[in-house]
């Protein structure tokens, strides 16, 4: 089941270099050698899924500028938490075809903010073309590794994102366990959903910190603390292929952010049959730990020496580098 060399995954496209879910995100990633490429899906009006960080979207695109599309302004609780903006339901896909990416971080990626309102919001289909496409000119495959984001809330308003997804993948070709995808999510019950209706291999995601929302929804009890350890492992095998755990559950930090010991999770994980994807990989000091500031490559070393069998990284090159 396991790889001997771990896939790069790149992190919404090369997006330490270009604004994220750009397909010039996306292509410069795989041309700087990624294995795979990541897109966080959510819908718009019409059911069609499309790659944002969030369903709002101001602070990834344009739309604030958009005089016509002011009134669209309204504030909403997703996943608990009250957002203000403008969110893709809202929108159909032409009309979010109007709108322009940007970049998302500017105060820490201010060389990405000369691309922005140069690049559109693609489709899972766009992304999918690109990745297929690009595969046959660089002769190697390159995957997909969607992400389905808050899909407790868009069954909520009945645009559930499974359906759309499992079915452009069929139409795409993908099929099997060994097909070059990988379905992500933060949520359980629709990964549980997902597995009796695809054999396609799943990603359950794991934070630090807090609780999947379904388990709010649903008065579980459990945190993402629970899932880790060997009882919570063996019933996400009974669903899922992979986890995909915030590096921290690894290698936790102390309190001023300098590294503790290796927890011995990626042993457990694979006892259990899982492979093991750790996010998120990126360049910049103010994301990494205190023992290793200027000097990035030192963090993919030690991650790569305790035997994960995938990276997300905003810096697919430096990944690759240092493995």
């Amino acid at each position: 089941m396991r790889n001997t060399k771990p896939i790069i995954i790149a992190h919404r496209g090369a997006s330490g270099y270009r604004p994220e879910h750009t397909l010039a995100a996306y292509e410069l990633a795989i041309d700087l050698g990624a294995d795979y490429i990541e897109p966080d899906l959510v819908a718009t009006k019409d059911g069609i899924l499309i790659a944002r960080h969030e369903n709002e979207i101001s602070e990834t695109t344009d739309v604030a500028s958009h005089a016509e599309f002011a009134e669209r302004q309204t504030t909403k609780i997703i996943d608990g938490e009250s957002k203000t903006g403008w969110f893709t339901e809202d929108f159909t896909l032409a009309e979010l075809k109007t709108l322009r990416a940007k970049e998302r971080i500017p105060e820490v990626r201010s060389q990405n903010t000369k691309y922005d309102g140069l690049f559109a919001i693609p489709t899972l289909q766009e992304i999918i073309d690109l990745a297929k496409a690009k595969s046959v000119a660089v002769n190697r495959t390159i995957g997909i590794y969607p992400e389905t984001k808050h899909p407790t809330y868009f069954q909520s308003i009945d645009l559930s994102l499974e359906e759309p997804l499992l079915n452009t993948l069929a139409a795409n070709g993908y099929q099997g366990a060994n097909a070059p995808v990988f379905i992500q999510s933060f949520e359980v019950s629709n990964l549980k959903y997902l597995s009796t209706k695809t054999d396609l291999p799943l990603v359950q995601l794991i934070n630090n910190i807090g609780k999947p929302y379904d388990f709010i929804v649903s008065d579980d009890e459990r945190t993402y603390r629970d899932l880790i350890t060997t009882s919570g492992l063996q019933e996400i095998a009974e669903y899922a292929q992979a986890i995909g755990i915030h590096k921290n559950l690894l290698v936790p930090r102390d309190s001023i952010g300098k590294l503790l010991p290796p927890t011995s999770l990626v042993t457990d994980a694979h006892a259990a049959s899982l492979l093991v994807h750790v996010w998120t990989f990126r360049n910049e000091d103010v994301f990494l730990p205190l023992d290793f500031l200027g000097n990035p490559k030192q963090e993919y070393e030690l991650f790569f020496s305790l035997g994960i069998d995938g990276i997300f990284s905003d810096f697919p090159d430096i990944a690759i580098l240092n493995f």
